[in-house]
C-alpha cells in the first residue's frame, strides 16, 4: 500500500484549521439556506475529518465505485452536510449548486445520506446505530474477501473502513449488538470516530448516558485510544497512525470535540445540534473564525488543497497495474473478483435453476418449506461462491446451513468461510448482512423466526430503502409454531412486511414454490426478498409443466374451474386448505377456482391483463391466511372474505390451534358460500333495478 504521506504533504495548522472551516461554513450556509438540518456535528467534527481525507482515506472521487477504496461511513447521518462538504470539496461530481440545493425535493444532497443518490456515499444512514452496523459488514467484507483472493504477492484487498458515530449510535442498543462482533471477528481494517461531544436533542448526555465507552469496548476486543483534543489535528492525526498498525483489532478512536465549534454563543449546547444558527449567530462565527467569504464561496487555494482527484487517479492506477499483475498469475480468481465484485450471478445460472428446480420437483412427500429452503440451498450454496449465509443463534431451527457451508468458527487454514452464527443479534446481524451487501463480492442471507423480524425491522426496512440484494429468511411462520405459544407465533408480522416499499415478501406454499423464492431473490439486483417458511409439513402440489414459471409471477391459477363462482386464494401453509375447500365446494355445487399467492409484489407487477387472468373481475373472492386478515381486503375488497385470525395465538399443538381459530377448509367453504350468496343477490337487485329502469 502506498505511504500516505507520499501523497499527502503536511501543511502548517492555520492552513489545516482553514480547510476545516471551509467543512464548517459550507455546512452553516447550506443548513441556514435550507432553513432545516444539523450544523452543530458537521462543526464539531470538521478537523477530524479534515486529517481522515486529506492524511488517510483511498479514494478517488473520479470513481466512486473502485473496488479497493477504503469505505467511508458517517453512522450520525443527521451531520450529513459533513459528508456533502468532504464529497464537494475532495473533487467528487458534487457541485455547489447540489449544496445550496440541500434537502430539497430531487437533490443530491438529501436530508440524510443516501446510497444511490450522491456519488461517493457508501451507505444510507440517519436510523442512529445502524451506520456502525453497516460499517462491520463492510469491514468483514474485506476480510473474507482478503482472505479468500490475495495471494503472496498480491494484497488485492486491502482497504480500510472508516466510521464516524456520536453519542445516539453508542445509545442504540444495535451498537452493541455489532460492536460486540466486530471484536469477536478481528476486523483490524475497521476505525470508528467517537464524536464524543455530550451532547443530544435534548441537552447534555450526562443525564442518560454515563456508560465508560472506553471499557466498554474494551470488553468487546476493540483497541481504544484516547480520549484525544478531537480539534487537534496532530494528535488525530497521530491516534489514525497508530489505529492503522492494529494487527488484530478493530480501533475506536474518542475524539471529545465542541458540537458547533467556532459559534460563539452556540457551541457546547443543544441549540447548535438540529436548528441553522440564524443570520446573526453566522455572521458572528464568520468573524470568530476569520472567514470573510460569502455563503457557499470557497477560495481556490482551498479547493486546491483540497482535491484528491489527481492522488486518487493515482492510487488507483497503482492497484490497476497490480490487479493486471495477479490477473495474470491467477486467472480464474481475477475473474472470479471481478464477477462478484460487479454484482453478477455465475455464467452457469440457468443450468444451477435447472438443478434447483430438478431436485425439487424430486421431493413428493409433505415438507416444511423450511426444509425447501434448506434443500435450494443445498443446490445454491454449493453453485455460487459469494452467497454467504448465516443465522441469528437458530441456524438448526431456520436450516440456512447446507453440505457446503463452512462456518466462519471452523474453517480449516485455506478454506474460506461462507456462512456465519451471528449469535442472538437479529438487528446486527441484519444491518451487517446491508454492508456485506454495500461492499459488494457478496449476497448475503440470514435467518431468525418470523416473530423476531420485529427485532430486525428497521435493517430489513434499509435495505429496501437502499435496494440492496439481501435474502431474509424468516422461518416458523404462522400459529403452526403450535406449541411456544404467542410470544413465538407470528400474527401481524407477514402483512406488516409486505407494506415495506420494494421488499418483495415470498410465503411459498411447497417446495417448488420455494425454489422459486429462492432463485428469485438471487436473480433480483434491485431491491430484497423476505422468505417465510413454515415449520410444520406441507402437501407436495402437482405443478405440471412450466409451473416454475407462472410461480415466478407471484400468483398463479393452481386449480381451475369452468365459470368459477367464487376465487380461493391461498398463501403458504393455507394453499392446502384452500384446495381442500374446493373440493368440499364442489360436493356442495359450488365452483371455485384456487388461487396461490406466494409474493403478493411481485403479482401486483405483472400487466393488468395478467392479473385479470388471475382474478377476474366482477367474481367474488375469499383470502386465507394465518395472519391478521386486514392486508387481503386489496385483493377481495369489502365484499369478499378473508380467513385468518385478528388476535394473539396460544399454546397448542398447530392442528388443534387451527381448528381453534376457524382456519379451517371447511370455514374457508362456508366463508365462500356466504360470498357467493351475497354476490348472487346483489346480482338480483342490480338485475331488478336496470329493468325497473327500462321501464
Amino acid at each position: 500500500m502506498t505511504a500516505h504521506n507520499e501523497l499527502f504533504p503536511v501543511i502548517d495548522p492555520q492552513q489545516r484549521r482553514r480547510l476545516a472551516n471551509a467543512i464548517r461554513f459550507l455546512a452553516i450556509d447550506a443548513v441556514e439556506a435550507a432553513k432545516s438540518g444539523h450544523p452543530g456535528a458537521p462543526m464539531g467534527m470538521a478537523d477530524i475529518a479534515e486529517v481522515l481525507w486529506r492524511t488517510h482515506l483511498r479514494h478517488n472521487p473520479a470513481d466512486p465505485h473502485w473496488a479497493d477504496r477504503d469505505r467511508f461511513v458517517l453512522s450520525n447521518g443527521h451531520g450529513s452536510m459533513l459528508i456533502y462538504a468532504l464529497l464537494h470539496l475532495s473533487g467528487y461530481a458534487l457541485p455547489i449548486d447540489e449544496l445550496k440545493r440541500f434537502r430539497q425535493l430531487h437533490s443530491k444532497t438529501p436530508g440524510h445520506p443516501e446510497v444511490g443518490y450522491t456519488p461517493g456515499v457508501e451507505t444510507t444512514t440517519g436510523p442512529l446505530g445502524q451506520g456502525i452496523a453497516n460499517a462491520v459488514g463492510m469491514a468483514f467484507a474485506e476480510q473474507l474477501l482478503a482472505q479468500e483472493f490475495n495471494r503472496p504477492g498480491h494484497d488485492i484487498v486491502d482497504h480500510y473502513t472508516y466510521c464516524f458515530l456520536g453519542d445516539g449510535c453508542l445509545m442504540e442498543g444495535i451498537s452493541h449488538e455489532a460492536c460486540s462482533l466486530a471484536g469477536t471477528l478481528k476486523l483490524n481494517k475497521l476505525i470508528a470516530y467517537y464524536d464524543d461531544n455530550g451532547i443530544s436533542i435534548d441537552g447534555h448526555v450526562e443525564h442518560w448516558f454515563t456508560d465508560n465507552t472506553a471499557l466498554r469496548f474494551q470488553s468487546y476486543g476493540w483497541n481504544v485510544i484516547g480520549p484525544i483534543d478531537g480539534h487537534d489535528a496532530l494528535a488525530v492525526e497521530r491516534a489514525t497512525a497508530e489505529a492503522r498498525t492494529s494487527a488484530d483489532k478493530p480501533t475506536l478512536i474518542i475524539c471529545q470535540t465542541t458540537i458547533g465549534w467556532g459559534s460563539p454563543n452556540k457551541a457546547g449546547t443543544h441549540d447548535v445540534h438540529g436548528a441553522a444558527l440564524g443570520a446573526a449567530e453566522i455572521e458572528a462565527t464568520r468573524r470568530a473564525l476569520g472567514w470573510s467569504y460569502a455563503p457557499f464561496e470557497v477560495p481556490q487555494d482551498i479547493y486546491d488543497a483540497w482535491s484528491a482527484r489527481e492522488r486518487g487517479a493515482r492510487l488507483q492506477a497503482d492497484w490497476s497495474t497490480r490487479f493486471d499483475a495477479y490477473a495474470k498469475a491467477h486467472p480464474s480468481l481475477a475473474a472470479e473478483y471481478r464477477r462478484r465484485m460487479a454484482g453478477e450471478l455465475p455464467a452457469d445460472w440457468a443450468q444451477i435453476v435447472s438443478r434447483l428446480y430438478a431436485s425439487a420437483r424430486g421431493v413428493s412427500a409433505p415438507t416444511a418449506t423450511r426444509k425447501a429452503s434448506q434443500i435450494a440451498l443445498e443446490t445454491l450454496v454449493a453453485s455460487i461462491p459469494g452467497l454467504f449465509g448465516g443465522s441469528a443463534d437458530l441456524t438448526g431451527s431456520n436450516l440456512t446451513a447446507a453440505k457446503e457451508s463452512r462456518p466462519w468458527a471452523s474453517v480449516k487454514p485455506g478454506e474460506v468461510a461462507n456462512y456465519f452464527s451471528y449469535g442472538v443479534r437479529e438487528f446486527g446481524m441484519v444491518a451487517m448482512m446491508n454492508g456485506l451487501a454495500l461492499h459488494g463480492g457478496f449476497i448475503p442471507y440470514g435467518g431468525t423466526f418470523l416473530m423476531f423480524s420485529d427485532y430486525a425491522r428497521n435493517g430489513v426496512r434499509m435495505s429496501a430503502l437502499m435496494k440492496q440484494r439481501v435474502v431474509h429468511v424468516f422461518t416458523h411462520d404462522s400459529i403452526g409454531l403450535g406449541e411456544d405459544g404467542p410470544t413465538h407465533q407470528p400474527v401481524e408480522q407477514a402483512p406488516s412486511l409486505r407494506l415495506i416499499p420494494n421488499l418483495d415478501v415470498w410465503r411459498p406454499a411447497d417446495v417448488l414454490e420455494t425454489a422459486v423464492a429462492w432463485a428469485h431473490a438471487l436473480e433480483r439486483r434491485d431491491g430484497p426478498s423476505a422468505l417465510l417458511l413454515s415449520r410444520q409439513n406441507l402437501p407436495a402440489t402437482v405443478h405440471g409443466d412450466g409451473g416454475e414459471a407462472r410461480i415466478a409471477r407471484g400468483g398463479y391459477v393452481l386449480a381451475d374451474c369452468a365459470d368459477p363462482q367464487v376465487v380461493l386464494i391461498g398463501t403458504g401453509s393455507e394453499v392446502e386448505l384452500a384446495s381442500r375447500a374446493q373440493q368440499q365446494l364442489a360436493a356442495a355445487g359450488v365452483r371455485a377456482r384456487v388461487v396461490s399467492m406466494p409474493c403478493t409484489s411481485v403479482f401486483d407487477r405483472q400487466d393488468e391483463a395478467y392479473r385479470n387472468t388471475v382474478l377476474p373481475l366482477y367474481v367474488p373472492r375469499v383470502a386465507v391466511e394465518a395472519a391478521q386478515p386486514d392486508f387481503w381486503r386489496k385483493y377481495v375488497g369489502l365484499s369478499g372474505g378473508v380467513v385468518g385470525l385478528a388476535t394473539f395465538g396460544e399454546s397448542a399443538p398447530a392442528g388443534e390451534l387451527y381448528r381453534h381459530f376457524g382456519i379451517t377448509a371447511e370455514h374457508v367453504a362456508e366463508v365462500a358460500q356466504a360470498v357467493v350468496r351475497l354476490h348472487a343477490s346483489r346480482r338480483e337487485a342490480d338485475d331488478g333495478n336496470v329493468v325497473r329502469s327500462t321501464n
